[in-house]
């Protein structure tokens, strides 16, 4: 799930023996009603930061896949975005009934009722979701990081940054050691405007020095 186009994460497209990787699902609650103003577009920052991170790896028009849209209801009634989230993941995996072609990874965020959502496709679909990212927002600085928990022997995984996220897949096997080290150097690259006392730096400073210490115990 991506609500905001404004926070896009540096690219993650992990080797596979030259198999191009599908491309990243969207689930919003955004207004289809309102899709005129609020669609997502090839043209938008998120799309474009997708499609750079393929060209980069030798990948041609990869990048955003399908994206479904919530309705006016969600925007009236918050505590139903979970809910369509959820809906709109059995949306999407009504175009592979067979479960043998796709499996997910749910990317969301500790607003919107992401959390909610991933840990329902975590008990309705195990067999097909690997894995929940939560991205943990918070208006304060430096907040808690909940520990990663287990549903259904599948990760729900709490990070703070992008590095964060992509030092715990790798320690899930779901991300290789030089696609986790690509992570560091461009969320670093981000960052190079940005004053080295400011918060985004020092949480970035823990989650680089847990990438470090994930390299040297392989």
């Amino acid at each position: 799930d991506d609500d905001d186009d404004d926070n896009d994460s540096p690219g993650i497209i992990n080797e596979l023996d030259g198999i191009t990787p599908p491309k990243v699902a969207v689930l919003t609650a955004r207004a289809e009603e309102f899709k005129v103003a609020l669609e997502l577009k090839d043209s938008s920052k998120l799309a474009v930061a997708f499609r750079t991170t393929g060209e980069e790896m030798g990948i041609d028009n990869w990048g955003l896949g399908p994206v479904l849209y919530g309705s006016v209801a969600e925007w009236i009634v918050q505590d139903r975005k979970g809910l369509r989230k959820f809906s709109n993941f059995e949306r999407l995996i009504d175009q592979d009934p067979t479960g043998s072609i796709m499996e997910y990874i749910y990317v969301g965020d500790t607003g919107e009722l992401d959390q909610e959502a991933g840990e329902t496709m975590l008990r309705e679909y195990p067999q097909v979701v690997k894995a929940v990212f939560l991205h943990v927002v918070s208006e304060t600085p430096f907040p808690t990081i909940p520990s990663c928990k287990l549903i259904n022997g599948r990760p729900v995984v709490f990070f703070r940054t992008y590095v964060g996220a992509a030092v715990q897949a790798c320690k899930l096997g779901l991300l290789g050691e030089s696609a986790m080290m690509r992570v560091v150097s461009a969320a670093q690259q981000s960052l190079d405007n940005t004053e080295r006392t400011s918060d985004k730096w020092q949480d970035m400073y823990k989650d680089v020095t847990d990438a470090y210490h994930a390299l040297s115990k392989n």
